[in-house]
């Protein structure tokens, strides 16, 4: 079955300045907030420079396309289009590992040793109309998982305080989720934070500023993500998502929230935010069929939660209540980078086929990240580490990682990137055929990959 999924996509309707790079040196503080007052106003009638241009109010969508090149302009809209393309080498070490799960039964790590034209992307976005209504169609593929997608977003900017957009988008429930992409140390997240993070799905959202650097973002969602899932799949039941988010002293930090300092801001730029996620889970399976369509929620062994036998030998889990808060805080200053985020997950109201000996599972972690530069704006170097710590109670242990890599800026733009990493995990709980994981590993995984954005 071709899955629809919508791995790391569906941003908002953002527009950007056409043909600028970020900024070398932000704004100071009373000029950032000056900024933030003219851009309530509507454009200008007529003739000037800025009503040809509507770059639009940023959207902190879960991706958010490059700043595009402009295919038409008229009275009656714009149309740009901007791409996003990824080739990677990925070596997961060592091969043909066994784990246990919590309950002491043995699984087969499969390990991948491969070279990819791994994820792109192609945006068509622009305005119509009115200059507020904006419109982005993303073709999508992430060729490790044999997946496409075709989808849109439709939004209604009415004013700095307040935009509504309809389409698909991720559930704004941790900190990569809010538009960072593909502006990572690396080019997939962290282990922490993809296992603890919800996904992307059809819904409606609003967001917006409403004062200088506060900023907030809500969404109503069919489930936690478009995964393989048809519409007669779906329950009566919606995924609920809020995230608000605070940057104090310069009102911004940087271009989609970036996850680094080129921009190399003079000012310290910081930011403090909080999200949070409710939704019912549906294994979307017949009770006959062996195996889950939902692949959504992994238990701290790396199974999914649907899984035949993930609790208890012979028992599946037809439904759960995923339930999760996160924080995260981060600053930027001169090219030095600091990022964390702390996640809480809970797992309950199970209905099942069978007994099971837990009524909920609580599990806990984080990630540090941090990055300079040794040649500003040319060579970054950066480590990580993330954990989680599963429900002890539970069965569970604690599973972590350490990682360090390099990013070569060589065409003079953030956009163009080559990154080298490698990561030390011990029992990944994270198992995806997109990133850099597979459940049970105990070892090293090795990339290297080169990227563009436009």
């Amino acid at each position: 079955m071709t899955a629809f999924v919508i791995a790391g996509l569906f941003a908002n309707a953002r527009a950007q300045s056409p043909d600028v790079e970020p900024p070398a040196k932000p704004s100071k503080r009373a000029e950032e907030k000056a900024a933030a007052e003219r851009a309530t106003q509507p454009p200008a009638a007529k003739s000037s420079d800025k009503e040809k241009e509507n770059p639009g109010l940023e959207t902190w969508g879960a991706v958010t396309p490059g700043a595009g090149m402009l295919l038409h302009r008229s009275k009656i809209g714009e149309l740009d289009i901007s791409a996003y393309a990824l080739i990677r080498y990925l070596n997961q070490l060592p091969a043909g590992e066994v784990f246990l799960d919590h309950l002491g039964r043995p699984h087969h790590v499969d390990a991948r040793h491969d070279i990819w034209a791994h994820r792109i992307m192609v945006h068509l976005k622009g305005w119509l109309g009115l200059p507020k209504l904006r419109y982005q169609i993303t073709f999508w593929t992430v060729n490790t998982t044999d997946q496409t997608a075709i989808f849109a977003v439709l939004g209604y900017q009415f004013h700095r305080a307040f935009s509504l957009y309809g389409g698909l988008n991720a559930l704004p429930g941790t900190r990569t989720l809010q538009g960072s992409h593909p502006y990572w140390l690396g080019h997939d997240r962290v282990m922490a934070d993809e296992y603890f993070r919800p996904y992307f799905t059809h819904g409606i959202w609003a967001s917006g500023e409403v004062y200088p650097g506060l900023w907030y973002q809500g969404m109503v969602g069919n489930n936690l993500s478009a995964l393989g899932i048809t519409a007669t799949q779906l329950t009566r039941d919606f995924a609920y998502a809020a995230s608000i988010w605070w940057m104090p002293t310069t009102y911004e930090f940087g271009p989609n929230g970036s996850f680094d300092d080129y921009e190399w801001h003079e000012e310290l730029a910081t930011r403090f935010g909080v999200s949070g996620v409710n939704s019912r889970e549906d294994s979307f399976v017949e009770l006959t069929a062996k195996a889950p369509e939902n692949t959504t929620i992994r238990l701290a062994d790396s199974l999914n939660v649907f899984e035949l036998g993930a609790l208890a030998d012979g028992v599946s889990v037809r439904k759960v209540r995923y339930r999760l808060l996160s924080a995260d805080a981060g600053l930027k200053y001169k090219g030095i980078f600091l990022q964390g985020s702390y996640f809480l997950r809970w797992l309950g109201d199970f209905v099942t086929d069978g007994p099971i000996p837990v009524t909920s599972i609580v599990d806990q972690g984080f990630y540090l990240q941090a990055a300079f530069y040794p040649v500003k704006q040319k060579l970054e170097a950066y480590g990580a580490t993330s954990w989680v710590f599963g429900d002890k109670d539970a069965g569970f242990k604690t599973e972590y990682e350490w990682l360090a890599g390099v990013n070569w800026f060589f065409a003079n733009t953030r956009d163009i990137r080559l990154n080298g990493q490698i990561i030390r995990m011990n029992r990944s709980p994270v198992s995806s055929s997109f990133g850099y994981y597979v459940g049970g590993l105990k070892g090293e995984t090795v990339s290297l990959a080169v990227s563009i954005n436009f």
